[in-house]
């Protein structure tokens, strides 16, 4: 469609979608990602169901193809294999328009981390990989002086495994820059900044790399300098995303959300100095009322600082202590940031509107505040992490904010992880939800498209020599201890996290007489996003920790 309007017309038909596109400097040509069409015989087949499927293979790859803007001519493939496939992920042109850079893996496998960064000739279509990393490298972006390409890289040294996949590793992501003509990748890690760069995005005049990361309850703006290899903080507690650049780079779009205001599009210059906000996409957000929030910091038993994010109660008043929903967030490395909670899992202002503090704490294995962070919880799943939050709690009881005796706690993955295990640990929770959490680690790794992540955090593929450690931090193992009604939720068709590990802890918390229910939401992954999938999950646990936490609750829970 016309920037100046007009109507919209269709470029492609691909039978595979297009998952990622990007244009060409001169605007004449898209390149675009799509996944190889099925042949005739297995659409028939499909139709006829006969439809057998082997685990894990074969695939149908995605592929680079270009196609003209103004639609004369159908689209030209670039990329083949049957063994090789282009990352859903925006492809970088050469500023002269003659080269690609994008993203490839051997499989589309989420498990498989063997993804390099590879550069196309379009005329010749040829392509070579040009990162050297054995773990994950994507999301590459070509310099406008065509010296340079950035991307991002996962490091992985592990020795692989049978099938030629890595074992798991948690470490940080790192910003790599390549020199095109010396044909050398050059690492841009540094002791100085101990933060994960996201996408990366070039300055008009090459010298800097702009890129957003996650810093405590933040995610703000940063600047690396090529040629003294230092980094610069742009922004300061702010929750936004980069976007694009235009009018050579002296204008950034970006997303942007506070805990007041929910996510817009605002523009500011290369220096991020002054926002301007240009969207208005949830006018009616301005009439709500919405609870402070505060971002918290404590000490767990063994000296480690701790933060989080507390949500107060609309009309909060010091010296009164309010029921207290704790919210623990997956990954494990993932981490809550001081932004706006009207939405997500469990709807945090309308739990403030009705007189509940929501605490979201970032225990250690969380992103955000350093590699040595993020990796101590290694081995130690259901260890320092627990005693972090269950030590924020005690803060906030202590500060005077948290009713003690009414507490509950829930989660989503890992998140649902930490609910299942706290509850084998302490009664202090009322009311617990789980939701798509692991519940058996050793079930959960031979049944998983992410297995190597357990193994990344337990030392080692399941087998004999590992099994005590994997059982050990099992919520499973210590399902007896458990006396707390704890609701589980979980997708119908989550491969992440597939239902064995609802359905385990259901049945050992209905056999011994704990209040529980399992729901199921059918053709759901490890995501919720079926609109009245996503209004019963907020309603369900509205109704269950309420029921048992303050006697409230509605109709959607059975009673027990």
């Amino acid at each position: 469609m016309r920037a100046d309007g007009g109507e919209a017309r269709a470029l492609t038909a691909a039978p595979g979608g297009v998952s990622a596109y990007a244009w060409s400097p001169d605007s004449a040509r898209i390149a675009f990602v799509s996944q190889d069409a099925r042949s005739a015989d297995q659409t028939a087949a499909q139709d006829r169901r006969d439809d057998a499927e082997v685990f894990e293979g074969p695939f149908r790859p995605r592929h680079l193809w270009l196609i003209a803007a103004a639609g004369d001519a159908p689209a030209s493939r670039l990329t083949e294999g049957s063994t090789f496939t282009v990352d859903a992920d925006e492809p970088s042109s050469s500023p002269d328009g003659t080269r690609l850079a994008f993203g490839a893996g051997v499989t589309p496998m989420l498990r498989d981390e063997r993804h390099d960064v590879h550069a196309l000739d379009v005329a010749a279509r040829t392509k070579a990989a040009i990162s050297t990393n054995g773990g994950r490298d994507g999301e590459p972006r070509w310099s406008p002086d065509g010296r340079w390409i950035a991307w991002i890289e996962d490091p992985n040294t592990a020795t692989p495994l049978a099938d030629g996949t890595l074992p798991g590793q948690v470490n940080q992501s790192h910003l790599v820059l390549y020199d095109v003509e010396a044909r050398r990748v050059r690492s841009a890690a540094s002791p100085s900044f101990d933060l994960q760069p996201r996408t990366p995005f070039w300055s008009h005049d090459s010298r800097t790399v702009l890129f957003t990361a996650g810093r405590r309850a933040y995610a703000d703006a940063f600047a690396y300098d090529v040629g003294a290899g230092t980094y610069t903080q742009l922004t300061t507690d702010r929750t936004l995303q980069i976007g694009s650049l235009a009018g050579n780079g002296r204008v950034v779009a970006v997303t942007m959300d506070t805990p007041r205001a929910p996510s817009d599009v605002f523009v500011t210059g290369p220096d991020f100095g002054a926002f301007r906000k240009v969207s208005d996409a949830n006018p009616q957000a301005s009439a709500f009322a919405l609870g402070e929030t505060e971002v918290v910091t404590w000490k767990s038993p063994d000296g480690t600082e701790v933060e989080g994010v507390l949500l107060k109660p609309l009309g909060f008043q010091a010296g009164q202590r309010y029921p207290t929903l704790v919210v623990a967030h997956g990954g494990p490395a993932g981490a809550y940031t001081n932004n706006y909670r009207v939405g997500g899992l469990e709807g945090g202002q309308v739990w403030a509107g009705e007189g509940w503090a929501v605490f979201y704490p970032n225990p250690r294995g969380s992103t955000n505040y350093g590699e040595r962070f993020l990796r101590a919880n290694v081995d130690d799943w259901g260890g320092g992490d627990f005693k972090d939050i269950m030590s924020g709690i005690d803060a906030l009881v202590a500060r005077g904010v948290t009713d003690a005796d009414k507490v509950a706690l829930i989660g989503w993955s890992y998140g649902g992880y930490m609910t299942a295990w706290s509850i084998t640990q302490t009664t202090r929770f009322k009311a617990a939800m789980v939701g798509a959490g692991l519940t058996n680690l050793w079930s959960m790794y031979g049944t998983n498209d992410i297995p190597n992540v357990l193994d990344g955090y337990f030392g080692g593929i399941a087998g004999p020599e590992r099994l005590p450690a994997y059982m050990e931090r099992s919520a499973m193992t210590r399902i007896d201890k458990v006396t707390t009604p704890t609701l589980v939720l979980h997708g119908g068709s989550d491969q992440r996290v597939p239902i064995g590990q609802g359905q385990e802890l259901f049945r050992g918390l209905k056999d011994r007489g704990v209040p529980t229910e399992l729901v199921l939401y059918p053709r759901e992954g490890h995501g919720i996003s079926e609109y009245y999938h996503l209004k019963d999950r907020l309603t369900r646990i509205h109704d269950w920790i309420t029921r048992y936490t303050t006697g409230g609750g509605g109709k959607t829970t059975s009673r027990h």
